[in-house]
């Protein structure tokens, strides 16, 4: 396992004797890189998406002990760990903005990994099984926010029950099995499929899906983690409205990700073709791209239609996404025409969307390589100098200590803030507090890799080599002799050579310089 610091000692120390125990384990084969320096994150969204994962059953775990799966008591129970419960109002409001967290993460690994071709490298099983499991996530995120048995959560269940129901043949079975006879019996079998059934179902996608060799960047999984606090801080979920059978529910809408479902339901089309048809066809398309993608090339620039497809796809998703959240403003119109999309309007939009998307991709590609064109006839005539920010060691200790004297401010003001009963702005405090130790840790892996690129101070001679280095000093006599003439004189030279000795006067001399100093030394 590759790791950047050398020092191993406290925790590190610990965890890495751990990790040598369980060496002859199932778990290490899976084999982790600590990068020593900042790395793009999307690289390892995947990891990112399972940190995430692992946040939401911890957090799940922990509302489970307070939640009851019953259908008068659900909004009741929820209600309670939100106002009530200690720390209930993070351990929610952590659960429902890391769900939207792992559903936006999944979704951008899924197109990092389509538009750089990753699947190309024999990773069609890998990508396969990913499909899924962002499939499964969504159903998992879609029965989390349904078991609040809310107006919203009723509006889910409702749309979920027909769509399932509007399937020839096995329709009925399959909601009778999935959704129970009533809302008793709805409430405990979501339950059951959100915090077991689908839970398993997506470690056992993991375990096929996870690669040998994972990237965990510290800095990076501090910052998403304090980003999702953050966001819980900033944009606490509601409760709702509590579901009353006896009262008609409101105008509401699903969460983000199913918005783009709602826009074709509201079309007041066919269920069947629109609800479940339509997106059977784009998850297929998905599953069959490694075997569609015929082009020899990895770069999107390289493999313009699988682009153009792609784009398209996200183009189509936004504006339906975003006609699924509209709903006119107008109070006088009636409630059914205000919910109803026009079908021509939209359909003829999504059609528009793919002329266009495919114009705009391949006018993105034309762009960039000629970008590329350009970079390589200025690097042919010399290599462009590039600024690059570095700090000096002092800098980088007075860094440190500036963002570790701000951690504990950080921490005395969320701690103030939990005994004023802002729970809020504690979390959105504690979000910021794990930004800022993604920051310190960043710095400090930064300090480290400068550390080792200090240059040594360079080796001054000796005595000896200066001696052994000295060379005679060249003859200025303009008249050239012989060797026998040269060897004649050094002889003569070595043996005339007179000793010089100090005369008594340079001896009294030298005495009378130093006269008195012993007298300066005395007290």
């Amino acid at each position: 396992m590759a790791v950047s610091l050398e020092r191993r000692n406290g925790l590190l120390a610990f965890f890495y004797w751990i990790w040598n125990e369980l060496d002859r384990t199932v778990f290490t084969g899976i084999k982790f890189s600590f990068p020593a320096r900042f790395v793009s994150p999307f690289g390892f969204l995947g990891m990112l998406t399972f940190i995430m994962f692992i946040i939401l059953g911890v957090t799940g775990a922990l509302l489970m002990f307070y939640y009851e799966p019953i259908m008068t008591r659900s909004w009741d129970s929820v209600a309670f760990i939100n106002n009530d419960v200690p720390f209930g109002f993070h351990l929610r409001n952590i659960h429902y903005h890391g769900s939207n967290a792992m559903v936006m993460l999944a979704i951008l690994h899924m197109y990092y990994q389509y538009f750089s071709g990753r699947y190309k490298i024999r990773n069609e099983v890998l990508w396969v099984t990913g499909v899924i499991l962002g499939t499964v996530t969504i159903l998992e995120a879609f029965t989390g926010y349904d078991i609040i048995f809310s107006e919203r959560a009723e509006l889910a269940i409702s749309i979920a029950a027909s769509l399932t129901n509007s399937i020839p043949i096995a329709g009925p079975m399959i909601r009778e099995l999935a959704f129970g006879a009533g809302f008793h019996d709805f409430v405990l079998r979501f339950y059951a499929q959100h915090v077991f059934i689908l839970p398993i179902v997506m470690l056992g996608l993991m375990a096929v899906h996870m690669p040998r060799f994972l990237v965990f960047d510290v800095p990076m999984v501090m910052a998403i983690s304090g980003a999702v606090f953050l966001t819980g801080g900033v944009f606490p979920v509601d409760l709702g409205f509590k579901f009353e059978p006896t009262v008609p529910p409101g105008i509401t809408v699903p969460e983000w990700y199913l918005t783009g479902l709602y826009a074709f339901l509201r079309t007041q089309y066919d269920k069947f073709l629109t609800g479940v048809l339509w997106p059977a066809l784009f998850i297929g398309v998905l599953l069959l791209t490694p075997f569609l993608d015929r082009y020899k090339k990895f770069s999107w620039k390289d493999r313009p239609w699988i682009t153009a497809i792609g784009i398209t796809g996200i183009a189509q998703i936004l504006v339906t996404t975003y006609w699924g959240f509209y709903i006119p403003p107008d109070t006088t119109i009636p409630l059914v025409e205000r919910l109803v999309i026009d079908p021509i309007n939209l359909y003829l939009v999504m059609i528009l969307l793919v002329p266009l998307s495919f114009g705009f991709t391949l006018m993105m590609i034309h762009l960039a390589k000629d970008a590329e064109r350009k970079a390589k006839l200025a690097k042919a005539n010399g290599p462009k100098k590039v600024s690059e920010i570095k700090l000096s060691i002092k800098w980088t200790n007075w860094m440190l200590i500036a963002l570790l004297a701000f951690q504990v401010f950080l921490n005395i003001a969320a701690y103030n803030a939990f005994l004023s009963g802002m729970n809020n702005v504690n979390l959105w405090i504690t979000g910021v507090i794990l930004i800022v130790f993604a920051g310190f840790f960043h710095l400090y892996r930064y300090a480290m890799s400068q550390s080792k690129n200090i240059p040594k101070p360079p080796k001054f001679p000796t005595t000896k080599q200066i001696e052994t280095s000295q060379k005679p000093l060249p003859q200025t006599d303009g008249v050239q002799k012989s060797p026998e003439e040269k060897s004649s004189q050094g002889q003569i030279a070595e043996t005339s050579a007179p000793e010089i000795k100090p005369t008594t006067a340079e001896l009294d001399l030298n005495r009378e310089q130093n006269l008195g100093m012993s007298d300066l030394k005395k007290p």
